[in-house]
């Protein structure tokens, strides 16, 4: 595979997963107001701090996903990408189940379907590469501690959510 061709498939795997990310981010343009008024638990950290931490590791997961396209191409990796995609399209859709319809159980399934996926993605990532399966190790860790934390906030507002 050429340098231009490699170069062109990271941009597009960033692409694909910032795709993903402002998805998230416009179903989320109130959330800070949202949180702020929202009962939390005393281990929620402040709302500036997801917007630095996701973008580390939407670029962390988009390097990821490349390394093992880069590996193997689409047709050599198509079951790792395809989990790959669909976790992606499961992380925008817990922001607009959170933030924009309150729905508190909906986001909390969401987000639990969304970890098994990505601990799916990262055991098919790691048989290509164990590279790109370490760069969603960080991704799984921060979903682990959202997904305790989604279970809290919507337990501790159920009028709201």
């Amino acid at each position: 595979m050429t340098r231009s061709r490699q170069f062109a498939g990271l941009l597009a795997w960033l692409a694909i997963t910032f795709v993903a990310a402002a998805i998230g981010a416009a179903a989320s343009i109130d959330a800070a107001s949202f949180y702020a008024g929202l009962n939390r638990p005393p281990w929620a950290p402040p709302g500036s701090w997801f917007g630095p931490v996701w973008t580390v590791l939407y670029c962390l997961m988009g390097v990821s996903a490349w390394l093992v396209w880069k590996a193997r191409g689409w047709s050599g990796a198509q079951g790792a990408l395809t989990m790959y995609l669909l976790q992606l399209a499961l992380n925008a859709l817990w922001s607009v189940l959170f933030f924009n319809w309150h729905e508190g159980a909906l986001a909390f399934v969401d987000i639990v379907v969304l970890w098994l996926l990505i601990l799916a993605t990262l055991g098919a990532f790691w048989r290509v590469t164990r590279l790109a399966g370490a760069l969603l190790v960080p991704y799984l860790l921060w979903v682990s501690f959202a997904m305790a934390l989604s279970l809290a906030v919507w337990q501790f507002n159920p009028r709201v959510l």
